[in-house]
């Protein structure tokens, strides 16, 4: 579904092809989604910050309309965030604002690590750091996060048990995550997302993003792991999800970042489609 009011294109960007869609005037600022989304994550909370803000939505590479490179090393969370960089530099934008949820958050981690100059703000959602996840690892938290372990697995064969019915085991991401039934999305969006998930190379490429998370992520993580985020950062996540359960969010953000603060949004782990009215208030307050 395009974002309302919004203008909608593609960049050939650091080997790959980036969609996204742009609107409103003011300040830049950058929305980042996860999985298993699209940029139609956005689609009701971008009009609003377009109100004061130059937003832009694109799709990370491996989900929607973007690229979908073969090469697992192609999935890290470095590589997503310099795909980032240039799309803002070819939108004419060398200094930015930044808000990522689930995999999108963790792209614009390390979008503020790797270009602390570019970075004017960041707000990440619903996200503890990948650092923390894996190599803290509980028993619980390895329970609901299960997914983690299971699309990094290599070779077609995950990719194919998806294939088989990808609508059922998607949306039990959707709603396996804490305080979210599948009726609390718009059908608009849910319609975008079953429409990406669908593609073969879809599935491949969501997968590569898992795996480089453990190939790649958490040793260019362990590498990092005393930097600080220099700009300010908000810490946001659902008060009744999955995270919020298992970890004292703010805690593991403190140590890294200079400049920290934290909120709520009622809901679970997708409080963006379910909460967005509260979602643009918080980015509001912070951002503006």
């Amino acid at each position: 579904m395009p974002i309302p009011g919004f203008r909608h294109a593609t960049a050939q960007l650091n080997g790959t092809r980036i969609a996204y869609s742009i609107g409103g005037s003011g300040p830049p600022l950058l929305l980042l989604h996860g999985f298993p989304q699209t940029r139609a994550l956005w689609a009701h909370v971008a009009p609003a910050l377009a109100e004061t803000h130059t937003v832009v939505c694109p799709d990370l590479r491996g989900y929607g309309d973007s690229g979908k490179p073969r090469d697992v090393a192609a999935y890290s969370f470095r590589e997503m965030a310099r795909d980032q960089l240039a799309l803002m530099s070819h939108l004419g934008h060398d200094r930015f604002a930044v808000a990522g949820h689930d995999r999108g958050a963790r792209v614009a981690h390390r979008l503020a690590l790797d270009a602390p100059d570019a970075v004017t703000s960041l707000c990440l959602m619903d996200i503890v750091p990948t650092h923390t996840l894996l190599t803290e690892l509980r028993m619980d938290v390895a329970q609901t996060y299960y997914h983690w372990f299971f699309l990094a697995q290599p070779g077609a064969l995950i990719e194919d048990m998806i294939a088989a019915d990808p609508d059922a085991y998607y949306q039990s991401c959707l709603t396996g995550w804490g305080s979210a039934a599948l009726d609390d999305f718009a059908p608009d969006q849910l319609a975008t997302y079953q429409r990406s998930w669908r593609n073969r190379d879809t599935i491949r490429g969501m997968c590569n993003d898992y795996r480089a998370a453990i190939a790649h992520d958490v040793t260019d993580d362990a590498a990092d792991l005393d930097a600080r985020i220099a700009c300010p950062t908000l810490i946001l996540y659902g008060r009744d999800g999955a995270m919020a359960r298992h970890y004292d969010v703010p805690a593991t953000w403190e140590p890294k970042c200079a400049d920290m603060r934290s909120g709520t949004v009622e809901g679970g782990h997708f409080f963006i489609d379910t909460a967005p009215e509260a979602t643009i208030a918080a980015l509001r307050r912070f951002f503006d």
